[in-house]
């Protein structure tokens, strides 16, 4: 049944923060995150049961341990190759995660005619099943999107800062930008030598053959160069005659030789 004091406002969900947590008698790791939710998405569906646990809704404490159960198990695979972990996933997680489903759909049910946190949070997770279950599909996803909102803060900080870009032209230069660090992070490069190296390479670059140039693809590429040459301000720089091959990620061409 709806508890009465799931109709509480968000006012109070919102300031009892950690302490929360502890009052309802629910550990700190793995139950406040979100299974990979879109980075467009306001609410995130641990937010809902979470709002509802703390109405003391027991649908809501139940979707958390649920959840929790759901990240721990996938956490224990954590350093494993992307292909082992989707394998993994498929055969430990998956059932895990349809019961957690399956759960959803009986709960929504019994709550659809209430208002409140409960049916929030069970209407959330029906509406998106289909992009909560989208992690069994690559192993490198994982299960929450808060890596790509830490990466995006300083973005979201420095528009307090920033009066404006210039132009829209200068807007998207900026996003260009930000892209070309991100995944130079992403693929564990120095993102200032490898904006260094770009801006030398991209004027004397062959055009039709710019993505050899992407952080995918760059330590390959710069195993080509002459070190010496690359090293320099300014002078020419040998571009190798024979295209690099980027019809497959790295490390499938490796796994293939």
């Amino acid at each position: 049944m709806l508890e009465k004091s799931d109709k509480c406002d968000q006012a109070a969900v919102r300031a009892l923060g950690r302490r929360g947590k502890r009052a309802l008698g629910l550990p700190r790791s793995g139950l406040v995150q979100c299974i990979l939710c879109r980075a467009q998405d306001k609410y995130h569906m641990r937010k809902r049961f979470w709002e509802a646990a703390v109405c003391k809704s027991q649908v809501g404490r139940e979707g958390l341990v649920r959840l929790g159960r759901i990240f721990e198990l996938d956490a224990s695979w954590k350093g494993k190759p992307p292909s082992e972990i989707k394998h993994m996933r498929e055969q430990f997680l998956r059932p895990h995660v349809d019961s957690f489903f399956a759960w959803v759909e009986e709960q929504r049910l019994l709550f659809k005619d209430q208002r409140g946190y409960t049916r929030t949070a069970l209407e959330y997770a029906h509406n998106q099943t289909d992009v909560l279950k989208s992690f069994f599909d690559d192993g490198k996803l994982v299960l929450t999107n808060n890596g790509a909102e830490r990466a995006i803060k300083a973005i979201a900080l420095g528009r307090k800062a920033w009066l404006f870009c210039g132009s829209d032209d200068h807007a998207k230069s900026t996003a260009a930008l930000y892209s070309l660090v991100a995944s130079a992070r992403l693929h564990k490069l120095d993102p200032e030598e490898y904006l260094r190296c770009l801006i030398r390479l991209v004027p004397l670059w062959p055009e039709h053959r710019m993505l050899e140039l992407a952080p995918l693809f760059w330590e390959r590429t710069r195993a080509r160069l002459d070190v010496a040459q690359l090293a320099r301000e300014l002078g020419p720089i040998s571009v190798p005659v024979e295209p690099l091959d980027t019809s497959a990620a790295p490390e499938q061409q490796a796994a293939a030789g």
